[in-house]
């Protein structure tokens, strides 16, 4: 209702000077009293838009431009804390990826040392578990050749003493001698299976 009377009151406001300038002569070139009207009716009009204008449409203008401004600036501003952080991610994710590869580093050393370690430990158990078989067998060697050799005089002993004994008990000719070596090499061995 109020829209419709401000243009009633513009509308009424030119009529006014165009009633005003009925009963004068139209020609070619308006007249002072025609030029006048024109000019004030141009002005009131023009004011009233202004008015109207600066009441109605500038503060909704300045208020969209007001809220356009403040959505840009708490965007802008969003932005930048969003680039501090991803920069202070960037920069906390770098730390821990330098950490992760220090602690890598670390564990590799401690794994290569390990591992030289175990192996000098290996290699030293391995040489003396090696020592002591030599030892056991070299223990074993002399063991069954002390054997062998205890076996062998004693064989020879008895081998000797029959000899004798027989030789004793008659005189050995040639032939003798040979059937007692054979003798005694066949005893010797019947000894040893």
């Amino acid at each position: 209702m109020k829209r419709f009377s401000l243009y009633f009151a513009a509308a009424s406001m030119m009529l006014v000077p165009t009633l005003a300038l009925a009963n004068e002569e139209v020609g070619a070139l308006p007249s002072v009293k025609q030029g006048l009207v024109t000019g004030i009716t141009a002005i009131l009009v023009f004011l009233f838009v202004i008015a109207v204008l600066g009441a109605k449409v500038w503060p909704a203008i300045s208020s969209g431009l007001d809220d356009r401004s403040n959505k840009i600036r708490s965007e802008i501003e969003a932005a930048e804390k969003a680039r501090k952080q991803a920069a202070e991610a960037l920069a906390q994710y770098e730390a821990s990826l330098a950490q992760a590869r220090t602690e890598a580093a670390k564990l590799i050393e401690q794994t290569k040392a390990q591992q030289s370690q175990l192996a000098a430990e290996l290699r030293a158990k391995s040489e003396i578990e090696l020592n002591a078989m030599r030892e056991r067998a070299v223990k074993e060697i002399q063991q069954a050749k002390q054997a062998a050799v205890a076996e062998l005089y004693t064989d020879a002993t008895n081998l000797a003493t029959m000899v004798a004994g027989k030789i004793l008990k008659r005189e050995i000719n040639p032939q003798d001698q040979q059937r007692l070596v054979e003798e005694s090499l066949g005893q010797l061995q019947g000894l040893r299976n």
